[in-house]
């Protein structure tokens, strides 16, 4: 299992912030419509910042935790007025908040994290015992069918770094093989890295019983606002009762 190494984290951080650009205008008008105008947000899996300098310029207090050195340092520089630290989403202590979020699919991830459904019942009390009546935690996840056909091959390229990326899915997960070319300063020589991600998929519905088991009122949509529908794709608005 990878964990978004040095070179990997800057490519996602250099060509794929389009889905958190994207998906954090709908998770704001979430906390606004749900009377969180300010507080700590929690954010579990926060990548390279870009979520994390959005919450922050719209005067929330934030708290990063990813599992990714690489990209926590990325974070700190991108968003200086939150705060980050290093953990896996299992194991993560959550302090008071307003709220919790976790976008990309993070909480799906398994290596350090096994996906099951007792890991799933320890992070939801964590995440309810530190949210207070009506504060919300705000996911998505990957789900059956994420990968239509059964498998799937990608390629892209930037200035300085190329990536390609196989995705199989079988026996309940999603296995993606990636491989990066990033070019070393000042040459052309390029370095290669190899990084293989697996996600655990649930079924919408288990994973909405489990909110409900845990004292949450859920809503369950397709995608984050205008976005478009992505197969086997889920967003979960739930909110402590």
């Amino acid at each position: 299992m990878g964990d978004y190494g040095r070179d990997l984290a800057y490519i996602h951080d250099a060509g794929f912030l389009d889905f958190a650009r994207e998906a954090t205008p709908s998770v704001l008008a979430m906390l606004r419509g749900a009377g969180i105008d300010g507080g700590l947000v929690v954010e579990l899996g926060s990548g390279s910042g870009e979520t994390a300098a959005e919450l922050s310029a719209a005067g929330y207090d934030v708290l990063g935790i990813d599992q990714s050195r690489a990209m926590v340092e990325l974070a700190r520089s991108r968003a200086p007025q939150a705060r980050f630290r290093v953990g896996s989403w299992h194991q993560a202590r959550i302090p008071p908040c307003a709220a919790v979020i976790a976008l990309g699919e993070v909480l799906g991830y398994v290596g350090a994290a096994k996906g099951t459904k007792a890991e799933w019942r320890a992070l939801l009390g964590r995440v309810r015992d530190a949210l207070p009546p009506g504060g919300l935690f705000i996911f998505d996840l990957a789900v059956p069918g994420r990968v239509p056909g059964g498998e799937l091959h990608g390629f892209r390229t930037g200035e300085d770094w190329a990536i390609m990326v196989r995705a199989r899915e079988r026996g309940g997960q999603v296995e993606r093989s990636i491989e990066t070319f990033r070019r070393i300063a000042g040459g052309a020589t390029y370095r290669r890295s190899v990084e293989t991600h697996r996600l655990r998929l649930r079924p919408a519905g288990e994973t909405a019983a489990l909110l409900r088991e845990a004292g949450f009122a859920v809503r369950v949509r397709r995608a984050y606002g205008e976005l478009p529908f992505v197969p086997g794709h889920r967003v979960f608005i739930a909110r402590k009762r």
